[in-house]
This record gives C-alpha cells, structure tokens and sequence, in this order.
C-alpha cells in the first residue's frame, strides 16, 4: 500500500452507520401499531403461503387495520384489499415504518 501504510477507507464508517439505520428501522409486521404505514422489505414464508395473500410482495405500502389480542388474526389493507393473516405469519413479514394515517 502506497503512501504510509495507514490510509482507511472514508466511505467505511458512514456505509455501516447507514446499514444500522436501516436495520434499525425495520421491524415485523406483528409489531405494527393500529394505522402505521409500511413498506414490505422482506419475506420470509413459503412461496405456497403468499398465493393466499392477494398481492403482498416486496415494495407495496399497507397499512395496519387490527391486530387482535391472544394469537388472533392480523389484519392490514393493501391498497384496497383487506389481508387477514395469522399472527405466525406477521412474524415472518419485515417492514420499514413509513409514517402514521391521520
């Protein structure tokens, strides 16, 4: 290595302080509250359970409608569509908080 011996990248500190922002950020869709705005980041459940999901897939805005107490249902609306799914699956369903519905 040229000049020294010591030289460090300049973009290192602010490409992982940028990484933990956007983990920090991210949270399971079972740990929305009633009417947080969200954007699907990841999915992690079986192709077979997402056919039953009209339409949930990474990058689409949904909105937390209920999520009902003691392992009850979670239900989100996804433009027009109403999605009730099990709390198990909402576990399995990372999402970037985006704001709040007035």
């Amino acid at each position: 290595m040229r000049g020294g011996g010591n030289a460090q990248p300049l973009c290192v500190p602010a490409v992982r302080h940028h990484m933990f922002m956007r983990i920090h950020h991210a949270k399971k869709l079972l740990d929305l509250e009633f009417g947080d705005m969200a954007v699907v980041r990841e999915i992690h459940t079986p192709p077979h359970d997402l056919n039953c999901m009209g339409g949930l897939r990474v990058g689409k805005e949904l909105k937390m409608v209920t999520k009902q107490p003691i392992k009850g249902p979670v239900v989100v609306l996804l433009g027009e569509v109403e999605i009730a799914m099990g709390p198990d699956m909402a576990a399995e369903i990372l999402v970037d908080v985006i704001g709040k519905d007035a």
